[in-house]
């Protein structure tokens, strides 16, 4: 019977390694939404003297908003291997941040991040509000104030976690 536990506790722990396609598609994901980045900036770059001030702002804030997408993605496939899979063997002195998330801190700075996206994205529907009607500039705005209050709520649960690990 012990040797049963111990084949299905090796086949339970050895399963987290199922997680590696994940995180290769995300790399895949990465590669995809850079080319889609290029894409948007020859586009800008095009428009450069077309384009009038509001239309630039919007058109950079597209960019920022997709540099954050991409950060976002690279904070999960790190953190979530470093946390789920296996540590990082050759890690680079420069990334300092790899063993320092843990999934309570992941969930916060993911959080963080979706109330970054969201704000660049409100700001770009106010900068345009021409294009969309009272109801959708208020359900807009309902769902960014969804977005911060839950990561505020994440927050806040994570320093209660945090004070109840030191008593």
């Amino acid at each position: 019977m012990k040797s049963l536990e111990l084949l299905v506790e090796r086949i339970i722990l050895s399963s987290r390694w199922l997680l590696v396609i994940f995180y290769l598609g995300l790399v895949a994901a990465l590669a995809l939404y850079g080319i889609s980045f290029m894409y948007k900036f020859l586009k800008i770059a095009g428009m450069v003297f077309v384009y009038d001030d509001a239309q630039m702002i919007l058109s950079m804030l597209g960019l920022i908003d997709a540099a954050l997408v991409a950060s976002l993605i690279v904070m999960v496939m790190i953190s979530g291997y470093e946390n789920f899979v296996s540590r990082f063997d050759e890690a680079d002195a420069e990334v300092s941040f790899l063993g320092k998330l843990d999934a309570g801190s992941l969930k916060i700075k993911v959080a963080s991040s979706i109330v970054a996206i969201s704000s660049i994205h409100l700001l770009q529907i106010f900068l345009n509000t021409q294009q969309y009607t009272s109801q959708q500039l208020m359900w807009a705005t309902i769902m960014h104030l969804a977005f911060v209050v839950s990561a505020v709520l994440l927050g806040y649960l994570e320093q209660i976690m945090n004070g109840l690990k030191k008593k």
